[in-house]
């Protein structure tokens, strides 16, 4: 009785080698040109900013909500070649003072890849490829089970577009922001982050810590 089995056993093998092999196949598709999608992604917000490019608290408190607008990441430029993250408005500004470079902040925070695919976060926020109501619905927002999570904000573990950001949030507000890859994990790759890839977030300071 066994013995028809064990004729199609070889037959078996090979299908569940074949669906394995088309996953890998797949798996690797998903980021073929990715260094060229990326740098078109960012391109494209380039466009939406147009002449947006904050220089200050009060040029940041001038954007309203759903508008584009850049701030230059210091860390990650030279003269000749400015780097930036690009940030827009979810909720309202509010009166509280934004963290400094030596404090630490309290955050929510959903990230995500220009395809969507969620990489971390502590809440089911925004993605990359999402468009966000304006006014913005309530939801997503964090849930009564969701938990913030405390980060330095010069914690060198940070990347260089999330500090230059965060620094210009004030508590209450939140923000999607948009990092190129020369100011997140640049052309390494990073656990599941392929390099190259524009990381964006969608960012809740809850606040600051005193």
């Amino acid at each position: 009785m066994k013995r028809p089995f064990l004729l199609f056993l070889p037959f078996l093998l090979f299908l569940v080698g074949a669906f394995v092999s088309c996953e890998e196949v797949e798996e690797a598709g998903k980021y073929d040109n990715w260094k060229a999608r990326n740098e078109a992604f960012i391109d494209s917000l380039k466009t939406t900013v147009g002449n947006n490019y904050c220089g200050s608290l009060a040029d940041v408190d001038k954007m309203d909500i759903g508008e584009m607008f850049a701030l230059q990441v210091p860390e990650a430029s030279t003269d000749k070649n400015p780097q930036y993250v690009f940030c827009k408005k979810i909720t309202p500004d509010t009166a509280e003072q934004p963290p400094l470079y030596t404090q630490s902040t309290v955050v929510f925070y959903y990230g995500t890849l220009i395809d969507g695919a969620k990489f971390d976060g502590n809440f089911e926020g925004y993605s990359a490829i999402e468009s966000i109501p304006n006014p913005p619905v309530k939801k997503p927002e964090p849930e009564l089970f969701d938990s913030p999570v405390t980060f330095p904000v010069g914690n060198s573990g940070m990347r260089t577009g999330w500090v230059t950001a965060i620094q210009y949030m004030r508590p209450g507000e939140r923000w999607m922001i948009y990092l190129p890859y020369q100011t997140a994990y640049g052309t390494s790759d990073s656990g599941a982050i392929p390099g190259y890839s524009t990381l964006a977030f969608d960012l809740e300071l809850v606040e600051v810590v005193k």
